[in-house]
């Protein structure tokens, strides 16, 4: 059996005719899909890259470059 979707904030089920050519789609609603776009921006999300110690040497000094750590 199929299990059917549900909106990945309030974990309700999607209507049948709410398809992924709905606006809102993967959510039930514009409330549900502003509710996710808040969380992306308060950085409650990320998308998590994996780096080498070398990788991670080099990024902080490019930052220390820039003056990202300077107050």
């Amino acid at each position: 059996m199929i299990r059917s979707q549900t909106c990945p904030i309030c974990n309700e089920e999607l209507p049948p005719e709410l398809t992924a050519d709905s606006p809102y789609f993967p959510f039930c609603s514009k409330r549900c899909q502003l509710i996710d776009l808040g969380r992306w921006a308060d950085g409650r999300y990320a998308i998590v890259d994996e780096m080498t110690p070398e990788q991670m040497a080099e990024e902080f000094d490019k930052q220390n470059e820039s003056g990202y750590f300077e107050g």
